[in-house]
């Protein structure tokens, strides 16, 4: 396992945790010793050997802005390269987030998922170290029309039953079950053969086996893959991934962002698109122009089906990840016919973040901006 054959930093560099956690604050220290008790499969990275490794956070080495920060890539003294991701002091992702994404990235082993491979906690700086992946995040190249051609429809194909088998792995097969919430083109990272990796595990829930669905007065979350339960009424649960992987697959298949749909009149958005297309058999409309040749009729019309059950309003229509993985793998059987998508006949705003009035919650959304 990759967490074997890390390489321990030496003596001289290795972090020293008792000087650390005198700069820390209590709940700091709690996760610092936590992560020492761990040592055998995780790193604990000195701020300076970071500050070496990405050149003191150059903006050469700048690969892109996440949600809770910037992220970096890095190259450390034994030649293997990293990515730093580098919590923002005024980010959203305050240090329970932090902690959540450390302690359960560290436990899964997916193809599938990013790997993590340690972090850095000194003062006020909180940085994730993960493995480097080449070729950046899904939407670098499917809503590029200039990148189309690197990402044809096998690509494609691969990178859509990857993203479904690491949200199954989360939802099912993992030791623990992980609602994701947080499920975007932009956290699909790609590896030099273009197989997807899922990432950015801040938001996430963990679950317990009886545990069917929760709820949070405050929803955090990005605009166009939230499902309309969460948005509105706080409430997630596996349903809400489902709803975001059906976003994204409308996406992969089209080349165009739900949420920054505009060109089409009155469609509102992909999923107002989408629907009108679907109810008028015209569904072959919807395909990207650089995939629309290689890709076959009936699995055309089987990926936008399935990318159609997953966004329907209701989450107790919509099929479950074990379901989808079936249904992507079986090119004959019969496939139920959808109800209407969430959001179908609403206008897109194109403000960058807004609040939405619901009962009892605060609700910030984030719009994904266009090009990076």
């Amino acid at each position: 396992m990759f967490l074997e054959k890390l390489k321990i930093i030496n003596v001289a560099s290795q972090v020293n945790l008792n000087d650390q956690a005198a700069t820390n604050r209590p709940e700091e220290n709690e996760l610092v010793w936590r992560l020492e008790e761990k040592s055998s499969e995780f790193t604990l990275f000195d701020f300076s050997e970071i500050l070496h490794a990405t050149h003191n956070f150059s903006k050469e080495n700048l690969l892109g802005q996440g949600g809770f920060g910037p992220v970096y890539k890095g190259q450390l003294p034994d030649g293997m390269q990293i990515a730093v991701k580098r919590l923002a002091s005024h980010s959203g992702q305050g240090f329970t987030e932090f902690k959540n994404e450390v302690e359960l990235i560290a436990k899964l082993q997916h193809n599938n998922l990013v790997k993590l491979l340690g972090c850095c906690i000194q003062g006020e700086e909180k940085l994730l170290v993960y493995e480097y992946l080449p070729n950046k995040s899904l939407d670098f190249f499917i809503f590029e029309r200039n990148r189309t051609a690197f990402i044809d429809w096998n690509k494609r194909r691969v990178i859509i039953e990857g993203i479904a088998q690491g949200l199954l792995y989360l939802h099912k097969h993992s030791r623990l079950r992980i609602i994701h919430r947080d499920l975007k083109a932009s956290n699909i990272l790609l590896d030099q053969d273009m197989n997807p990796k899922i990432s950015d595990f801040g938001l996430a829930k963990i679950f317990s086996s009886n545990d069917t669905q929760g709820s949070t007065k405050r929803v955090v979350g990005t605009y166009g893959y939230m499902s309309p339960e969460y948005a509105s009424e706080g409430i997630y649960s596996i349903k809400s991934d489902v709803f975001s992987f059906g976003v994204l697959l409308l996406e992969i298949l089209s080349g165009k962002r739900n949420s920054g749909f505009y060109q089409y009149g009155d469609f509102l958005n992909l999923l107002g698109y989408s629907w009108q297309l679907w109810e008028g058999g015209t569904w072959i409309e919807l395909l990207d122009a650089s995939i629309a040749k290689e890709i076959c009729t009936s699995d055309a019309r089987r990926y936008i089906n399935i990318a159609l059950m997953c966004v329907q309003e209701s989450a107790d229509d919509r099929p479950t990840m074990s379901d989808v993985v079936a249904m992507l793998n079986s090119e004959s059987g019969i496939l139920p016919e959808p109800n209407h998508p969430g959001y179908f006949n609403l206008r897109v705003s194109k403000t960058h973040e807004f609040f939405v009035p619901c009962s009892n919650n605060d609700v910030t959304i984030t719009e994904e901006p266009h090009g990076r």
